[in-house]
């Protein structure tokens, strides 16, 4: 099977939303194939379905202050951060391939995380569900997990701490878990990692994972093709 893979540099997250939500519903349509998007995005607070706003700790003048929007989105979850330094993957993919199986799916996408970790720097990651969901390291999560999924077409995924500042967790209770940490492949190491190595291990390791061959497109050439098509 290929997968088109997109990276999206560095994108707000709103905009990014709603690419998103465009190719969930041509992916529906099966105008296009399966997609798995790449990007940094600006400082930004994202709230879940299970979001609580007292776990927002910032006061809203505060946020306004550093320039970090609050979106409520659809994906499972309480809230979190996304920034700088973080990599995010969103695949938009057909789960009939993988057997409808949307715990299978998650436990995938933790692996590809987990395996990059062992091979690159000998880290023993650990998977987590329900309201944990994620990769841990001990007791600090390196990765959050959020979906959603439309007629078993998924949609948002996960965020990877790199060279994240890890001082913005602060100003939230991740993920609504009190008494946890969050890490980065830099606190792990203790020196700025490579970050665009970093994300074509990730990217190298979705493809073995799922069993895709990558075609790699920019986002504007997607549009065309489907246009023309």
């Amino acid at each position: 099977m290929d997968l088109i893979i997109i990276d999206l540099k560095r994108r707000g997250y709103s905009e990014t939303l709603e690419i998103q939500r465009d190719l969930q519903k041509l992916r529906i349509d099966e105008k296009i194939g399966d997609v798995l998007l790449i990007v940094e995005h600006d400082a930004v607070l994202t709230m879940g379905t299970r979001g609580k706003d007292s776990n927002v700790l910032a006061d809203e003048q505060i946020l306004k202050e550093m320039g970090i929007d609050i979106a409520w989105v659809e994906r499972g979850g309480d809230v979190t951060y996304h920034g700088p330094g973080q990599m995010v993957g969103y695949p938009i993919i057909n789960l009939e391939n993988f057997g409808k199986d949307i715990r299978r799916y998650i436990s995938n996408l933790q692996d590809v995380i987990i395996n990059v970790l062992k091979d690159k720097y000998d880290v023993i990651g650990e998977k987590q569900t329900g309201e944990q969901t994620g990769i841990w390291i001990k007791n600090e999560k390196i990765t959050a997990i959020g979906i959603s999924i439309k007629k078993w077409i998924t949609m948002h995924g996960f965020a990877f701490n790199i060279n994240t500042d890890l001082s913005h967790f602060d100003l939230i209770v991740p993920c609504g878990l009190s008494g946890t940490g969050v890490t980065s492949v830099e606190k792990l190491t203790g020196q700025k990692a490579d970050y665009g190595q970093i994300v074509k291990l990730v990217i190298d390791e979705f493809l073995k994972v799922f069993g895709y061959t990558a075609r790699y497109m920019r986002l504007d050439e997607l549009m065309e093709s489907i246009n023309e098509g």
